[in-house]
């Protein structure tokens, strides 16, 4: 069986595809049509007719593992992790030896916070296998993470109580938050917003070819998320679920944003100046 084709998607980078689609003699030509279909549709960006055609080639060829994987590290990407890990547990039912596939189950539960899950798929790796080293260093990282005290909450310290830093966040921009004490940042140059509980666990809330320089993020009290596109020329509204429309569309270099009740307020920085949107929650 050739290995599985992949396409790849760093949270860094975004995505590429690595090598030409599989058409390996066992596997029914309608369920070959529908994977590269499934790839073409990736290319362009469309992930959820991507997601439809590999789900329509498994359902020719339920043995498919290269349109499962690539089922799955869709899914992930486009937040649906808990789908994505039900998707690699297939691929481990028809070959536990895959053990890329073992480790990307490792890191969608450390995004999901089931750490016993994360430490028994790490368990599964043997030391012979490349993901070995990738799986302890996950390992590790958790173990920092649920041993080093947060140091705002540190009642040790008064200066604790009022400081603290989160670290590692890839050219951070606008930041919001919402009714629950979730913090929302975007960062400019990866194209992400990243949440950060009260606890401190971090996840990627929204990374989409939609969003393009979020630069300033505002919220509402029903928990939607505003985001002034600045490279795009638009500005964004994210529902709690992570659904994306674009709310205002030609706002030359969106900057600067503020939301007062049901009013939504944009600088633009190609026009200087100030628009007023009436929303609707």
């Amino acid at each position: 069986m050739v290995k599985k084709i992949l396409i790849m998607l760093s949270i860094i980078t975004g995505m590429a595809l690595s090598v030409p689609p599989v058409m390996a003699d066992s596997i029914p030509l309608d369920a070959k049509l529908e994977y590269n279909q499934g790839v073409d549709y990736y290319k362009l960006g469309l992930y959820d007719k991507a997601i439809k055609s590999f789900r329509n080639a498994i359902k020719v060829y339920p043995d498919y593992n290269d349109a499962y994987y690539n089922l799955a590290v869709i899914l992930d990407y486009t937040n649906q992790h808990s789908e994505a890990l039900s998707v690699f547990k297939q691929i481990l039912l028809r070959n536990p030896n895959d053990y890329e596939s073992v480790y990307k189950a490792a890191l969608i539960c450390e995004k999901l916070g089931d750490y016993n899950s994360l430490k028994s798929y790490v368990n599964i790796i043997p030391s012979a296998s490349e993901y070995y080293q990738p799986a302890q260093a996950l390992l590790e990282k958790l173990k920092i993470k649920t041993t080093t005290p947060d140091p705002v909450a540190n009642p040790q310290s008064n200066v604790a109580k009022t400081v603290g830093i989160y670290e590692n966040i890839v050219s951070p921009t606008g930041i919001t938050s919402d009714k629950a004490g979730n913090l929302y940042i975007a960062t400019f140059t990866d194209n992400t917003i990243i949440k950060i509980t009260p606890g401190g666990r971090r996840i990627v809330f929204v990374k989409s070819p939609k969003l393009n320089g979020p630069i300033s993020l505002a919220s509402d009290s029903v928990g939607n998320i505003y985001v002034a596109n600045y490279n795009a020329n638009n500005v964004l509204k994210i529902t709690p679920e992570g659904n994306i429309v674009v709310l205002l569309d030609n706002i030359n270099k969106p900057y600067g944003l503020h939301v007062n009740n049901n009013l939504l307020f944009v600088s633009s920085q190609g026009t200087n100046s100030i628009f007023r949107h009436k929303i609707v929650k």
